[in-house]
């Protein structure tokens, strides 16, 4: 009877759960995913509820983290606004991802005058600020999450493809890659199952960062008029609504900040427990596991 394999999955979850920090970014990951489920079916109170005899209201039994300048229920806005962050932090990862792979791809092309060209342009994209993208695409399509999340993977996929150049021209040049090119491997066959796997690490740093960063791009272009539209939940949303009056009710301001603080910090260290636990150099269960693998593939 063959020993069972180990799971891969399960090695990489309890390495990082190993970790002081792992378990923060978990926990803190898992909480985010739950309360924006939870609120796709409750929330505290209604969000379009609204009590114009208890606005700027301290934190009480019926209004858990006090009320807007509306009299909107802070919690309930919080909470939904959860859902959001997540939908744009999703897609933008998506969108970063294609796009930055799309360019690697490129710039580790075998037509040389492809990839010099393709590592000129890229350097001078890069020096785009997102907010000068987000601000030209919200000219026709006015404040959107679609602006956020075109933005914010477009910028941030040209950093993800910067960064990952080096080494995918590395696994690009390798002799398995010149070997699978031989047998009639096509371009993109190697490049998913030759160039990706061994950039791993990179992408799972870089990604988180962009996760982060598209947090922070969600409460700057909303407080800017450009991001997230008036009326739906974001926790920019209530940044911008609420910053004007933070001298006078600094509460409405601390609560969506302090969530934005603990989500970006978060996801930019989940990015490295992660690239430790799927590196097999960096983790040692992972290296037994393949070791063990190739003996029976033997």
């Amino acid at each position: 009877m063959s020993k069972q394999r180990p799971n891969k999955l399960g090695i990489i979850v309890r390495s990082i759960w190993q970790r002081g920090e792992g378990k923060f970014t978990l926990i803190v990951l898992a909480l985010w995913l739950a309360v924006a489920l939870v609120s796709l079916v409750w929330t505290p109170q209604s969000l379009w509820t609204t009590d114009g005899y208890h606005v700027w209201a301290k934190p009480s039994a019926a209004h858990w983290l006090g009320t807007d300048g509306t009299g909107a229920d802070v919690f309930s806005w919080l909470m939904a606004g959860s859902r959001t962050n997540l939908l744009i932090v999703l897609l933008t990862v998506v969108v970063s991802a294609l796009w930055g792979l799309l360019l690697v791809a490129a710039m580790v092309a075998r037509n040389s005058a492809l990839a010099s060209t393709s590592v000129v342009v890229i350097d001078a994209l890069i020096s785009i600020p997102t907010v000068l993208i987000a601000l030209i695409l919200a000219v026709p399509m006015g404040a959107s999450i679609t602006v956020i999340v075109i933005a914010c993977g477009f910028g941030y996929g040209l950093n993800l493809a910067r960064v990952a150049r080096p080494a995918a021209l590395l696994a690009a040049r390798s002799a398995y890659v010149e070997s699978a090119l031989a047998n009639g491997a096509s371009g993109w066959r190697v490049l998913i199952s030759h160039i990706i796997p061994n950039i791993l690490p990179v992408l799972a740093v870089q990604l988180s960062l962009s996760a982060g960063t598209a947090v922070l791009a969600e409460s700057g272009l909303t407080y800017l008029g450009i991001g997230v539209p008036s009326g739906v939940p974001s926790w920019g949303h209530s940044l911008a609504t609420s910053v004007k009056l933070i001298n006078v009710f600094p509460l409405t301001v601390l609560w969506p900040g302090l969530i934005v603080t603990v989500v970006v910090v978060a996801l930019n260290v989940f990015g490295d427990v992660l690239r430790d636990a799927i590196d097999p150099v960096a983790n040692p269960a992972l290296r037994q596991t393949a070791s063990v693998a190739e003996k029976e593939g033997k």
